[in-house]
């Protein structure tokens, strides 16, 4: 007869369990794969790697009650090149969990975590919390979570991959920007930080016939993959009206409407439209139209700035042609800088749209001298790490007066 002993050791021989010590077992173990369910939902609750490989650590030093815990990533060549530790773990414990898979009983324990048939890295804990030696029951929890961990970071590579894989899809369908003599002109492309990471935001610029530039901020509503298709036929549609219809923007755009209009299941998309006209040598005038867009944001040379929204504009492009396009025209001083931009920008979880205007302008502000790569990399960076929406940014910088 064998009967366990509670450390993970049976015990041969000995008189039966009692019902009670037999239904304590019983609690004992629900309560361990209990734990470690919990310790499996906790790693698998993200996507990012590196989040996820501390995860790892956390949930397998709480499921064995160690005090340190440590993962060696291996490189190809089997060394560590990466190492995420809890517990402020010391050269002498690291020392000692590698090679992992140490036996039962010791101070130290081991598990490897293989992914695809490949060792990706080594799990390792040291120390128990209340003093006792690691058991064959504490190896079996570790190895059952390096397991489910290995799904979790083969999960989080495939996941890295794809978000890859779409932003530079995204990217793909983005024109380059062309050069406008003395105008400066810069664009940034920022996805939304969660998948589907493919939106419906664009910028676009490009030389009409007669000679002006014209310059386009655009946002397709949605974030199916759908959209990001539409979003290039919106922008390869607004470059044929303008250049085979010409006329002012408010004209072009409604064009647009017409065309959009006969789709059988049209998009709605928010654009502001404009051309840099030149009335006079280095005077530079913005004639625009809005449909439905957050609005351009002027900054001029000693740091005023001011938002070009009139009363009159017009509503998303996709929802009613028969409403008209209102054109507006704006002079742009010298040294001043434009900025257009998709509402992805100055929108954050739980702030109000205006607080994000106001921080936007502020920062902007501040900004006015600076060059155009540094104005659109800041102000990008000013809304954080984590996007809820992707962002598209546009700034155009009138030549100083000489």
């Amino acid at each position: 007869m064998t009967e366990d002993t509670g450390q993970g050791h049976p015990r041969e021989g000995g008189p039966p369990a009692s019902l009670e010590e037999q239904l304590r077992r019983l609690t004992a173990v629900q309560r361990r794969q209990r734990r470690l369910l919990d310790a499996v939902v906790a790693i698998s609750a993200d996507m990012d790697m590196h989040n996820v490989l501390h995860h790892i650590v956390t949930a397998a030093t709480e499921l064995i009650n160690a005090r340190y815990g440590a993962l060696g990533v291996l490189g190809e060549d089997g060394e560590v090149v990466d190492m995420i530790t809890v517990g402020g773990v010391g050269a002498d414990e690291i020392a000692a969990c590698f090679p992992a898979g140490r036996p039962a009983g010791m101070k130290v324990l081991g598990a490897p975590l293989t992914v695809r048939g490949t060792v990706y890295g080594n799990l390792c804990l040291s120390g128990k919390n209340d003093g006792t030696l690691f058991t064959g029951e504490d190896e079996t929890l570790l190895t059952a979570l390096a397991s489910a961990a290995s799904v979790s970071i083969e999960n989080a590579r495939l996941y890295e991959r794809l978000k890859y894989t779409t932003e530079q899809f995204q990217r793909s369908l983005l024109p380059a920007l062309p050069d406008l003599g003395p105008i400066e002109v810069r664009a940034r492309y920022q996805p939304a930080s969660e998948l589907p990471n493919l939106g419906g935001d664009w910028y676009d610029v490009h030389i009409l016939p007669d000679g002006v530039p014209c310059i386009v901020v655009g946002d397709v509503t949605g974030h199916d993959p759908g959209v990001a298709p539409v979003m290039g036929q919106f922008r390869n549609m607004l470059r044929a009206l303008a250049h085979d219809r010409g006329g002012p923007p408010g004209v072009i755009v409604s064009k647009l409407d017409e065309v959009v209009a006969t789709l059988v299941d049209p998009p709605a998309a928010t654009l502001v439209l404009g051309r840099l006209e030149e009335r006079r040598a280095g005077e530079y005038t913005f004639h625009w139209t809005n449909a439905g867009h957050p609005p351009p944001l002027l900054i001029t040379e000693d740091g005023g700035v001011c938002y070009l929204a009139p009363l009159r504009h017009g509503i998303p492009v996709g929802i009613d042609t028969r409403l008209p396009r209102p054109d507006h025209e704006h002079t742009l001083p010298p040294g001043s800088t434009l900025l257009l931009f998709t509402d992805g920008l100055i929108e954050r979880r739980g702030q109000d749209i205006d607080e994000g205007m106001r921080a936007l302008a502020a920062q902007a502000g501040s900004l006015s001298t600076a060059a155009l790569d540094v104005l659109c990399d800041e102000v990008i960076a000013n809304h954080g790490q984590v996007f809820d929406d992707d962002v598209a940014v546009l700034v155009v910088r009138i030549p100083p007066r000489h």
